[in-house]
């Protein structure tokens, strides 16, 4: 089962993490610094924002790979919209760690998070590096996840443990994420890690998988950063036999994955900006798990829906106004709704239900929506967040 555990990113064998101040931000540290003692396998999914920062460009062009040793972010600075100097400068960065830590460069991936479009100030950035390297230790995890927090109001983290082949393999992650939430491939900044030996392409391909049931089923506010990007690491120190293959220990470590990935996503969730709840949406009953997705995001990113949720008010016309709107097909006569385990519709007819009972259920930190429109086997699940007075204030302050 999986654990939300302070410093999981260091939980499996022969990792090492660190979190230091470069003065990116007013306070706390804003340099992560996340390394295997070993040469790792690693994968990555990133954002498909046309405006991609400079370090996904290189983050991107060194994974899938076989010999990956450190993976180093800043936070308070997105390094996006910064034309060549910013390529220049996330180089700049995965020389720097490579350099302090005795490894090739383009064994070193690269995140950034923050303002858009301010120049990187690599006297800072450099600094904080070497104070990153010099304090890498096992008990690093907790102030790495700390150290890529922007608008986050916790770290975000989740660890367990899986069986392979007689094996016990560790997975823990963490992620930031609180605003300009809305994953196409990937989400805001995820670094996962794991001792199972497993090759490239096979933890590419579940990688992928985990990221579109997980982080792809997550948003805050619709909107898609420049930055996202999700690593996983795989330095194959807890001995198993190297995955190579499909076959049942590729699917123990895909659903671990999975766990870890999707704690991860709900944690974002919880967290989004000014939120005061989570709300997870199930759809079901479409032709496919695309057009359920499409659904329950539609209605996940409904501004009235998620003002609604914030008031602790079931109107719940809003969901079905905003999954009329979807663009997929489906009969309004067969739809039934529920909040929690209480119905609103049945077969397209509203039902008399408790108000008071139905606001009550809202007032909750987690709040279930299922809504079926049908009777096809496709279904999806999307968490999110209500839209609060503090949304506003965050996001209009931001930049300054």
């Amino acid at each position: 089962m999986v654990e939300k555990m302070s410093g999981a990113v260091t939980y499996p064998k022969g990792y090492l993490a660190a979190g230091a101040r470069a003065g990116l931000k007013e306070s706390g540290n804003d340099l992560a610094l996340v390394a295997s003692e070993c040469p790792a396998v690693a994968a990555g999914v990133f954002t498909t924002n046309i405006f991609q920062a400079a370090p996904v460009t290189v983050s991107k062009s060194r994974v899938p790979a076989s010999s990956v040793r450190a993976v180093v972010a800043n936070s308070g600075n997105a390094n996006a919209c910064t034309g060549e100097q910013g390529m220049l400068d996330a180089l700049s960065m995965t020389s720097a760690v490579a350099q302090q830590l005795g490894v090739p460069a383009d064994s070193v991936l690269v995140a950034s998070t923050g303002v858009i479009g301010h120049a990187m100030p690599m006297d800072k950035i450099n600094a904080g590096i070497v104070d990153a390297v010099r304090s890498l230790s096992v008990d690093g995890g907790a102030s790495a996840a700390r150290a890529i927090m922007t608008t986050d109001t916790f770290p975000k983290e989740a660890a367990i443990d899986v069986s392979i082949g007689g094996c016990m393999v560790r997975i823990g992650g963490m992620v930031k994420g609180s605003g300009m939430i809305c994953p196409n491939v990937a989400t805001m900044l995820a670094f996962i890690t794991t001792d199972a030996a497993i090759s490239p392409e096979m933890l590419q391909k579940c990688l992928s998988r985990s990221a579109e049931i997980s982080f792809n089923g997550l948003t805050v506010d619709g909107d898609t950063s420049t930055n996202d990007s999700v690593f996983v690491l795989a330095n194959g120190m807890a001995g198993n036999k190297r995955i190579e293959s499909d076959g049942p220990e590729l699917d123990a470590f895909q659903s671990a994955l999975d766990e870890v990935s999707t704690s991860l996503a709900k944690q974002v969730a919880i967290d989004g900006e000014g939120a005061t709840k989570m709300v997870e949406i199930t759809v079901r009953g479409t032709e496919s798990f695309e057009d359920a997705r499409q659904i329950a995001k539609t209605i996940a990113n409904s501004p009235l829906v998620k003002t609604a949720m914030f008031g602790n008010d079931p109107n719940w016309g809003r969901v079905l106004a905003a999954a009329g709107r979807a663009g997929v097909g489906f009969d309004p006569k067969s739809v039934k709704l529920f909040f929690g385990d209480i119905a609103l519709l049945r077969h397209g007819e509203p039902v008399d239900f408790p108000q008071d009972a139905a606001h009550d259920l809202l007032t909750q930190p987690e709040v279930k929506v299922l809504l079926e429109v049908g009777a096809g086997s496709g279904t999806a699940t999307v968490w999110t967040c209500d839209f609060s007075y503090d949304y506003i204030k965050i996001n209009a302050e931001y930049h300054t």
